[in-house]
């Protein structure tokens, strides 16, 4: 039998009921992890939990939104009321959108900064007073390539492009720890929120597409899943152990 790469291990997972969420999740289990998957609706959680643990896995959801600092907390007590501890956080919840910068109100400005951003923000301050007494743990930040090439929507790239400069900044706060801190970028990644994106779906449309389509380039194939699960697993595992600050982008050479 092989051996697992997360044997005993706990890792929480935000936006875990679908998408690229669910596979990190499966993924995580397969390798021994003990899972904790948070989503805002209770069905589908409950469905990628229960199909987790049908294969033998150990995993719990609970309903949070990461926009409440309440949820945030409560999601950290029921790991360590479940499992005893935890070693591994992923922020994968996130907005996508594309509305242009023209016709991005107030209110909707808010709520993705405060998703995107600030769930990320709290998770890792609550999971620190967790990591820290125990000098280890692992915070994986799922980003995108709008990070840096920033075509979508003005919110969603701005909120991208910070959440890269947390992770550096999270890794040189934690510097002589044994807690590392890295991001991995998405490309364009077969997704139930990419295909809305590409199907023009998604909050504003496809009309930024119409100026930023100019510096971007869309070769295939696009990106599985899987492909960000495994970089997942690398950073979280002791073959990113040297991985400190870095921002990971897979993106199959779309977005060079």
């Amino acid at each position: 039998m092989d051996a697992k790469m997360l044997e005993g291990k706990v890792a929480v997972i935000t936006g875990a009921s679908y998408g690229m969420g669910q596979t990190m999740a499966e993924l995580f289990a397969e390798e021994g992890a003990s899972v904790v998957l948070t989503a805002r609706g209770r069905e589908k959680l409950n469905q990628v939990v229960e199909g987790i643990r049908a294969r033998g896995g150990q995993a719990i959801g609970v309903v949070a939104d990461v926009c409440s600092t309440e949820d945030t907390k409560k999601v950290m007590e029921k790991t360590l009321e479940t499992f005893g501890d935890l070693d591994i956080l992923i922020n994968n919840a996130g907005i996508g959108e594309q509305k242009m910068i023209d016709e991005t109100e107030d209110e909707w400005m808010k709520y993705v900064m405060d998703t995107n951003l600030g769930g990320p923000m709290r998770y890792i301050r609550e999971a620190l007073k967790i990591f820290m007494p125990k000098n280890e743990g692992v915070i994986i930040n799922i980003s995108s390539v709008n990070g840096t090439r920033p075509f979508c929507g003005a919110t969603y790239t701005s909120t991208k492009g910070a959440l890269n400069t947390l992770t550096k900044n999270v890794a040189m706060r934690l510097v002589n720890t044994n807690i590392r801190c890295n991001a991995v970028a998405p490309g364009a990644t077969v997704t139930p929120a990419h295909l809305a994106n590409r199907a023009g779906e998604q909050p504003g449309g496809a009309k930024m597409l119409e100026y930023s389509g100019h510096y971007v380039y869309f070769p295939g194939p696009e990106c599985d899943p899987m492909d960000q699960a495994y970089a997942c697993l690398y950073l979280a595992s002791k073959m990113g152990k040297a991985v400190r600050g870095q921002v990971l982008q897979v993106c199959n050479g779309a977005f060079l």
